[in-house]
């Protein structure tokens, strides 16, 4: 998505302006909030994988001015939440950026060799198009259940084998 041009700049910029966390807790209640953080704790209970979930509704003003992207706030994000920190390097954010109703999806370096950056904008696509329903929840939970398969194939947890929770499985909201 473009972000160069002085008017679509400012427009951007207005949106950013007026989105609040208000606007986080409109799109995701905390009963939404309960059912995801449910769902993700439930998809690692099947893979190594770690899923990581979070919901910003705005960027910094001097962000956007600046023409930060959503793919580079996610990557930030990304790293800023230690995702790319797990033991097994199989961590993956899923990043929705609500002024923009941006979706980003990033995964650790251990995953870049079993699954395909198409696949993981394929499936960011599909996020997107339930965002644009205004469907946030039923969105998300897409998503989480998404990934879920990608890791349960690529990345299976054998039987007995240990669950470490590295990351949270609430989704951050800001």
């Amino acid at each position: 998505m473009p972000f160069s041009s002085t008017g679509a700049r400012l427009t951007r910029l207005w949106r950013h302006f007026w989105h609040d966390e208000t606007d986080t807790r409109r799109c995701l209640p905390a009963a939404a909030l309960t059912r995801l953080t449910e769902r993700v704790r439930l998809s690692e209970a099947g893979h190594r994988g770690q899923i990581r979930l979070c919901v910003e509704s705005s960027l910094p003003v001097a962000a956007v001015w600046a023409g930060m992207t959503p793919r580079a706030r996610a990557l930030d994000r990304f790293a800023h939440l230690g995702v790319w920190d797990t033991e097994t390097n199989v961590g993956v954010l899923i990043y929705l950026l609500l002024a923009d109703r941006a979706v980003e999806i990033v995964a650790d370096r251990g995953l870049r060799q079993r699954v395909s950056e198409a696949q993981w904008a394929a499936l960011a696509q599909q996020m997107g198009q339930a965002f644009a329903g205004g469907q946030f929840e039923a969105g998300l939970l897409a998503a989480v259940d998404a990934v879920d398969a990608l890791l349960r194939q690529e990345v299976p947890r054998q039987p007995g084998e240990a669950q470490d929770n590295e990351l949270p499985d609430a989704p951050l909201l800001t």
